[in-house]
């Protein structure tokens, strides 16, 4: 089923996929609308603010995934399984492009023996379009957030005022202007890696600016500081990069979790847990389907 607010648009978005149906969600009943019919998960690919999708999950025992709450705003999705920790696996997916960061960056990590510092880089282009809650959403977390969270030298601090600003070289080497922004990459790699460095900047570019004629590109700029395994200093810097934009890669990321957290994938399904997507996201299996669904990753001289 997918759902949506124009029940038109998610009829067509399900006759052009095939054996789906295209239905109105109702956020203010407890069944959203959906009546008896038999739900198996629920993917919300926009912010809740009712947090009704996920009760009806956990009423329901069905695995639940978001991927828009920003870090400031997970405290219902976290109090809401605190309240019923075994009714079923839920996913807090807002890493960027859900698992497309987390997951290269862990495998870049595998050259040092310690990381001082990861930037993370992400840029859009203009015409990357989305929904008028995907733009609700991204406005309300880079427009409207007076700070954002970050990792300096070991502690937790909030950036805010000109320390959101920031510049980003992109993979043709042109330089955006750039501003803060805290997707749960920053704590969950901050906290799987003890780095004591770890921030996370987005660049819009303009359709002008493309000097490849590919405004719709999405590119992920990983950069890490640290010692290597013969206890060297290590500058590393990669793209992890998709022609099409960001929504391939969104596509991907949730699809390969409800496979996951069903067990489609062979393995026995997930059990009822707090979840980010890299705990789940086997690295090998996901950066396979990666690479078939027109993912590429690439080495760059370190900025």
């Amino acid at each position: 089923m997918i759902g949506g607010r124009n029940v038109e648009k998610a009829r067509e978005a399900a006759a052009s996929i095939g054996n789906a149906e295209g239905v109105k969600i109702d956020l203010g009943a407890a069944d959203l609308g959906l009546g008896k019919r038999p739900v198996s998960a629920v993917a919300i690919y926009f912010t809740d603010t009712t947090t009704a999708a996920l009760r009806f999950a956990q009423r329901q025992r069905v695995p639940y995934i978001s991927i828009s709450p920003a870090l400031h705003e997970v405290g219902p999705e976290v109090a809401a399984y605190m309240h019923q920790p075994t009714a079923a696996p839920v996913v807090l997916g807002t890493e960027w492009l859900v698992g497309a960061t987390t997951i290269p960056t862990l495998e870049f990590v595998r050259s040092f023996q310690r990381v001082d510092t990861i930037r993370l880089g992400a840029v859009l282009g203009e015409q990357d379009a989305t929904g008028p809650a995907g733009f609700d959403d991204l406005e309300r977390q880079t427009q409207t957030l007076p700070a954002i969270q970050a990792r300096r030298d070991g502690i937790w601090i909030w950036r805010q005022g000109d320390d959101l600003k920031a510049e980003l070289q992109t993979l043709d080497g042109t330089m955006l202007p750039a501003k803060g922004l805290s997707p749960h990459d920053v704590v969950a790699l901050a906290t799987e890696t003890s780095a004591s460095n770890v921030e996370f900047n987005l660049a819009v570019r303009q359709d002008a600016d493309h000097s490849h004629g590919e405004p719709m590109s999405a590119e992920i700029l990983i950069e890490l500081h640290g010692i290597d395994i013969a206890g060297q200093p290590l500058r590393t810097r990669h793209a992890v990069v998709h022609p099409d934009g960001q929504m391939p890669l969104t596509g991907l990321g949730v699809a390969l979790l409800i496979e996951r957290l069903l067990g489609f994938d062979g393995k026995p399904a997930t059990p009822p847990g707090l979840y980010f997507p890299y705990q789940l996201l086997e690295p090998e299996g996901y950066l396979a389907s990666f690479k078939q669904a027109g993912g590429k990753i690439m080495a760059l001289e370190p900025s």
